[in-house]
């Protein structure tokens, strides 16, 4: 048995335990621009059950968070029908770290330097258990999706291109 590696904290960790919320740790070898395939691939898990935490921004410039599957993208036209706003697109990655506090790669839902909405593909709250990043690169939780809801009160959303 692989001994246990040790995870330091993050915001998202931190923010985890301070709501009591149960999740599992999987660290994993980030490669660059290998994205959901690679963190799936590294934990031996769909890669439709990994999250990945997208910072967008609707017409005004505002910063809004979208969980989506890692095996689909975001329609952004449907995700603005759906939030109503005019349109939505991603933040430069400069911004989203301004936003979040996390780098791109390692961007997690929880313990974001600000506050803000978050949305999630609805699909992902039918999944019996989630992967969604920690806080680093490299590195997962794994919880129940309806923590999402729970804590930050996402909206489901239908948004998904296959």
């Amino acid at each position: 048995m692989a001994r246990k590696e040790h995870i330091s904290e993050t915001q998202a960790t931190q923010f985890l335990r301070k709501h009591q919320v149960v999740f599992t740790e999987h660290p994993y070898d980030y490669e660059e621009h290998g994205g959901t395939a690679v963190s799936a691939r590294e934990l031996g898990v769909s890669e439709h059950d990994v999250v990945k935490t997208l910072v967008m921004q609707d017409e005004a410039a505002r910063p809004l968070i979208v969980l989506m599957h890692g095996d689909c993208k975001v329609s952004t036209k449907n995700l603005a029908r759906a939030i109503p706003c005019k349109s939505v697109e991603p933040c430069k990655p400069e911004v989203a770290q301004r936003h979040t506090g996390y780098m791109v790669g390692g961007t997690s839902p929880f313990g974001t330097r600000k506050a803000m909405p978050v949305y999630v593909e609805e699909g992902i709250l039918a999944l019996e258990k989630i992967y969604i990043n920690g806080g680093r690169r490299g590195y997962l939780v794994g919880i129940d999706p309806q923590a999402v809801v729970a804590l930050l009160g996402a909206k489901p959303v239908q948004c998904a291109l296959e």
